[in-house]
């Protein structure tokens, strides 16, 4: 790197990440369950760190990205080792507060292209809009990120007029929903005027521009009907890489050629490098690619963190050449 482009980067602001906080039984191999007693043998099992928020938050550290977490765990073994993996990550884990409730838990059973997710919620629903206005506060983040919408009902129900908060207090906001157990998508249109970046995947994309109204007819005309609400909308698209939609421009990366070891965790990778490179004042565009350069890399190894790019990785690996670092 040149002193030029030393003195042309800017160095990402601090991240405020919000949401759950938990590990991640995963298990690969014959992991379609048989009842009546059948007992099935695996590849693998794997105790991780997981959590669509936690994993996303180690995501951003390792980029070198100063990053603190707001969630809940409780005190028990889970929540002290979730609280240990973030720390030893580089995570900031003065707000991820311990309560009553246990621990959540997730057992992924996971296949190369493919995972089914079992979630015990425990203390991860049980954090509140209080605890994010309280880790906003200490930690004075330019940047907020919200992750499983869903599995955080107070936060979730406070969020637009948080959102709006943080926007008037000059401080920049994403969203990634992840799926919705119920299926219902209730709360989110109401947060996305409020939102900078939205990061759905495909199959999510299309079931909130449904519950906006609209009738998409595929992902791509979904992201642009939400996109009229606000956000950029920045899409995974799996193997087939990532788009983004905003008011005034459309783009598409390619997926990267990995030996892909376990998916888990990769949509949030893809959302840490995504936001590490927007937050530095690149365009959208290269944002994208080095969001599913992040995501790609992320499935080299076991879980969501146990192959995430470090910068100079992902530098390596990006599909064009000769990018300010």
């Amino acid at each position: 790197m040149t002193t030029t482009e030393s003195a042309s980067r800017v160095a990402p602001p601090r991240v405020l990440v919000v949401g759950d906080a938990n590990l991640d039984l995963v298990l690969r191999g014959d992991v379609v369950p048989r009842f009546g007693q059948a007992e099935q043998l695996l590849e693998s099992a794997d105790l991780v760190l997981g959590s669509s928020a936690g994993i996303m938050a180690c995501g951003l550290a390792r980029l070198g990205v100063e990053t603190a977490l707001a969630a809940r765990v409780g005190d028990d073994f889970f929540g002290e080792r979730t609280r240990h993996l973030l720390a030893a990550a580089g995570v900031d884990t003065s707000r991820v507060l311990v309560g009553s409730e246990p621990t959540g838990l997730s057992v992924i059973l996971s296949s190369p292209d493919d995972r089914a997710i079992l979630t015990l919620l425990g203390a991860m629903s049980t954090l509140t809009d209080d605890d994010v206005r309280d880790a906003a506060s200490a930690v004075l983040p330019r940047h907020v990120h919200v992750a499983s919408f869903f599995l955080v009902p107070d936060v979730a129900a406070a969020l637009p007029s948080r959102l709006r908060a943080l926007r008037a207090a000059g401080i920049t906001t994403s969203l990634d929903t992840n799926w919705d157990p119920a299926e219902g998508w209730d709360g989110v249109q109401a947060c996305l005027p409020h939102v900078d970046v939205l990061l759905p995947n495909t199959a999510e994309v299309i079931e909130l521009a449904r519950a906006i109204g609209g009738r998409p007819a595929d992902a791509e005309d979904a992201a642009a009907q939400l996109a009229t609400l606000g956000p950029r909308v920045v899409v995974k698209d799996g193997a087939r890489g990532a788009f983004a939609v905003s008011a005034n421009e459309r783009t598409r990366a390619g997926g990267l050629a990995v030996d892909v070891v376990d998916t888990t965790g990769a949509g949030d990778s893809f959302d840490a490098g995504f936001l590490t490179a927007w937050l530095e004042g690149r365009g959208l565009a290269e944002s994208l690619r080095w969001a599913v350069t992040a995501g790609s890399l992320s499935t080299r190894g076991t879980g969501g963190t146990g192959g995430q790019a470090t910068r100079d990785e992902l530098l390596d690996a990006l599909p064009d050449a000769g990018r300010t670092p």
